[in-house]
Parts: structure tokens; sequence; C-alpha cells
């Protein structure tokens, strides 16, 4: 499990990379949320927050590699975030799902559709588990970088230079 407590009161998730905090921490962020996925998840009551930076849809692609580090894949990533944040004292009925990322960043020229794909394996995992977003900012073809604090379960996003909640 990735619950971490670190003394600096900040936890930074890289791509393909997943934390849970439960104290201790002000704030988890994630930067350059292209194509990827950021999803936050919190509970009010315990005050367990969680952050995910996915960086393709679906782990088919490469089995291998999504048994080595299941937060490559949305599809692999997702169920272990959630298993995290309960494990660490969240409950399903309470928690609060933010989404952002899943850009166009190459425009007319995005061949793949990574970050559309990304995004509807999401809400299909959601929908299937009974699980609804609360806030997103998806789509596009700009950057964002997410910040999810703990205290207040706010989480806003730096786009442009510029805070916007989510």
């Amino acid at each position: 499990m990735n619950l971490v407590t670190p003394v600096s009161g900040k936890l930074s998730v890289g791509v393909s990379d997943l934390k849970i905090s439960s104290g201790g921490v002000e704030q988890i962020v994630t930067h350059a949320l292209g194509s990827c996925l950021g999803v936050t998840v919190y509970d009010p009551v315990t005050k367990v927050g969680g952050m995910l930076h996915a960086m393709l849809p679906n782990s088919s692609v490469d089995s291998a590699k999504a048994e080595k580090n299941p937060y490559i894949f949305v599809d692999t990533g997702i169920p272990q975030l959630f298993r995290q944040a309960y494990a660490a004292g969240a409950k399903k009925e309470r928690i609060v799902v933010k989404v952002a990322g899943g850009a166009s960043t190459r425009g007319a020229n995005d061949l793949f559709k990574i970050g559309k794909r990304n995004i509807t394996m999401l809400k299909k995992l959601l929908w299937k588990n009974g699980i609804s977003i609360s806030a997103e900012s998806v789509g596009g073809d700009m950057s964002r970088t997410m910040y999810l604090y703990l205290a207040t379960g706010e989480t806003t996003l730096l786009i442009h230079g510029k805070d916007v909640p989510l």
C-alpha cells in the first residue's frame, strides 16, 4: 500500500503513480496532466485522500507491465486507488471522486485518442461499481496540475497559471 505521511506535508504523485494519506499531509499534487488522468478520492469524515496519475486506458496492451506497475493503466490503477483508500479508512458511501486530464494534446493529429479513451475507461469502471464523479475537468487541449487539500477535500487545478476550483 502507498499510505504515506511525509514530514514536508506535501505528497507528489508522478506519472503512473498513486499516493494515499490519512493524516499529516496538507496536499497531494500531480503535474502535467495532458492525456493522462488525475483521479482523486476523498472521505470527508476520516479525511483519507488519495490521487492516481494514470497514463493509458487498458492494461491488455501489456499485462506484464501492468503487473509490475498497475498505476500505469486506468483499468488496473482505479481499483488499486479505491482498495488502498478503503484500507486506510475511507468508506465507499462517503467517497468524493474528482477527475482531471484526458486532454487531446496533439489536436487534430491525435490518432490514438488516449485522453478520450482514458476518460471512457474511467467512467465505465466507476459506473459498473456504482460510483459517481463529483467534479471533472476533462478533455480539451490543455495540460493541468491537480491539487487535493486533505484538511477540506478541496481540489483545485492550475491551468495556464490560474488556480481553478474543481
